[in-house]
């Protein structure tokens, strides 16, 4: 039977909330309705709310009738590692902040609800959109017999809130303490590995994505006039100091955040993307942290694996950015490639210094890199090493048969 409004009256329900206008408008309408909402947020270190008795209060005064923070520092930035390990970011640079996000949210949550012997969880994410999904399909793996409840695919619902703006006008008539008004520009998303930005303005292809306000760095224009080298150290896949002071994987990000984010490294990437539902969209997105330690961590990847390697790792990473942008990081296939990048990710230790400037994180140099198959004495246009350049003549003599053979059969086209 599908979960409506009409299911609910009486029950008690977990209500995923950020604690912006969707949450208000979605916890008191539910209250107003007969429906118990357990509010749950998760403390992500997201940059934009940090103080959560705010959030509390605020959920409260729209009718919840209790309020759960959920910590998960420690449980997004592991995810955010694995992400970086994989290098799964999703057409072009986009490092699926938000498409991981929804999974620890969800683990996390889920955990919680299993201890009140709360069995329906709720969520405010649009019918248009990615978040949906991962939500749906996350807790349909997790656990399978629980519920899973959207009002914004509820005729209920839609019948009375047809967008932000009905939403508005309802929390203002009940003095309910929205942050929002109708003329803020764009909404956003966040946690410790990046922001979203995306609708209001920014649906349209003439707003730049300058019209942004950073909230984790500055805009590359704005950054220092000067470089800065950025050292990080990787044992067995993991960054275990930067600059030369030890780290936890959460302080690595945290620290990468405030590096990149001073330098406009990973601010305000445009991304017009394919949604799984089958739209396009369009957002800006921030993840200094990500593409300082994504890029030197790339550059490590580069030393280690050999053409037969790499060839898995790309279709590994490809999968993957697939896999959690679609909400699928949990199934069996996330959790054997998964697998393999960790398998490949015991070869990647070694230090490597970063260049950072005006938005860009470039190599600058590597040391103490034991699986290292570069070899600069081989890789020599000068002396010939280990490797000698006549022992090429044999090689390219058998390369030469399957040539001619394809010339031969007019494979060919000249």
């Amino acid at each position: 039977m599908r979960t409506n409004l009409s299911t609910l009256k009486g029950k008690t329900i977990a209500f995923a909330a950020s604690g912006g206008l969707d949450s208000c408008t979605i916890t008191r309408w539910l209250v107003d309705n007969g429906v118990r909402v357990v509010c749950f947020t998760a403390d992500m270190a997201q940059p934009d709310e940090s103080d959560f008795d705010t959030v509390r209060t605020r959920m409260l005064a729209c009718g919840a009738q209790d309020y759960v923070r959920v910590p998960l520092h420690d449980a997004i930035a592991e995810a955010g590692l694995d992400i970086i390990q994989a290098q799964a970011y999703y057409e072009g640079r986009y490092w699926n902040t938000t498409g991981i996000g929804r999974h620890v949210i969800v683990e996390g949550i889920v955990g919680e609800m299993r201890q009140r012997n709360i069995t329906v969880l709720s969520h405010g994410a649009t019918g248009r959109g990615n978040d949906q999904v991962r939500f749906q399909l996350v807790t349909n793996m997790l656990e399978p017999s629980f519920e899973v409840y959207a009002p914004w695919r509820d005729e209920a619902f839609l019948s009375q809130f047809r967008g932000r703006s009905q939403m508005i006008d309802y929390c203002n008539e009940r003095k309910l303490p929205i942050k929002v008004t109708k003329d803020s520009p764009y909404s956003t998303d966040a946690n410790l590995l990046g922001l979203t930005h995306e609708a209001g303005k920014l649906e349209s292809l003439e707003t730049p994505p300058s019209f942004v306000t950073p909230g984790m760095g500055v805009h590359p224009t704005q950054a220092p006039d000067k470089p800065e080298i950025v050292t990080i150290r990787f044992e067995k896949g993991r960054p275990v100091a930067i600059n030369g002071h030890a780290v936890t994987t959460y302080y690595a990000i945290t620290t990468a955040n405030e590096l990149g984010g001073k330098h406009g490294v990973g601010i305000c990437y445009h991304l017009v993307e394919n949604r799984f539902v089958g739209i396009k969209s369009r957002g800006i997105y921030e993840a200094p942290g990500m593409e300082l330690l994504g890029s030197a961590y790339f550059y490590l990847l580069q030393l280690v694996l050999d053409r037969r390697a790499r060839e898995l790792f790309d279709n590994l990473s490809l999968m993957l950015a697939k896999q959690v942008y679609q909400g699928y990081g949990y199934d069996v296939a996330s959790k054997v490639a998964f697998d393999a990048v960790k398998s490949l990710a015991q070869l990647v230790t070694g230090t490597v210094s970063v260049s950072l400037y005006k938005g860009n994180a470039n190599f600058a140099g590597a040391k103490d890199v034991p699986h290292s198959l570069y070899s600069e004495a081989n890789a020599s246009m000068e002396a010939i090493g280990e490797f000698d350049h006549a022992d090429s003549e044999g090689f390219l003599r058998v390369l030469s048969v399957s040539a001619r053979a394809l010339a031969a059969t007019g494979q060919v086209k000249r």
